[in-house]
């Protein structure tokens, strides 16, 4: 591991996780490179963040599950790669997570980077769900859909989504973290201690 970070596991446990890109289920439809097991990493900074977010989290009921964390360079340029591939005539994968666009346009409309906030460190996807029930809340979308429908504001969900929409964004914004207006899921540390730096070191 590298100085300065760590498993959120383990600086923030009581936190979910699903590491998607260490999965098959994903945009690309299979692991990514540099995710070699399923876990979150981040900077300690953030994870110190994420475990206030935990607690101003559980006072309302819920809780965090968090989808990605750190993102090493080398998935980011597998993502570019994976872009300029032909797209399978029925692609489920494009059904899920791009179904109004094509692969490039996912980089010239924001919802991927060549270069990556997640890549420094103190950039997350995440979600809230129930502490009862351990159901994820409806936020009228699912995790990289990449679609006008992820944007903060949008019309065409229902009142109950936008409303966990904005539950999520009071708490995180509470902790000392800015969103992103493409995705509802992704929130990065305004004092990040890293801005400057892509780190490339896998998650292993």
């Amino acid at each position: 591991m590298r100085d300065g970070f760590g498993f959120l596991d383990e600086l923030a446990p009581g936190i979910r996780w699903d590491s998607k890109y260490a999965t098959w289920d994903n945009f690309t439809g299979k692991p990514v490179d540099g995710y070699l097991v399923n876990r979150i990493v981040g900077t300690q900074e953030l994870c110190t963040a994420l475990a206030q977010a935990r607690d101003k989290a559980a006072n309302l009921g819920l809780g965090l599950l968090l989808w990605d964390g750190y993102r090493p360079q080398r998935a980011v340029d597998a993502f570019l790669r994976w872009a300029q591939e032909p797209e399978p005539a029925d692609d489920a994968r494009k059904r899920i997570h791009y179904p109004a666009i094509t692969r490039p346009e996912m980089f010239e409309k924001g919802y991927v980077a060549a270069r990556s906030g997640h890549s420094r460190g103190s950039t997350v996807d995440l979600t809230l769900f129930d502490l009862g029930s351990g159901e994820l809340l409806d936020m009228g979308g699912d995790h990289d859909l990449m679609d006008v429908v992820s944007h903060h504001g949008a019309s065409g969900i229902s009142a109950t989504a936008t409303r966990n929409r904005a539950q999520l964004c009071s708490v995180m914004e509470s902790c000392g973290f800015s969103r992103y207006d493409n995705e509802w899921w992704h929130y990065s540390l305004l004092d990040e201690p890293y801005p400057d730096t892509y780190f490339d070191f896998p998650i292993a």
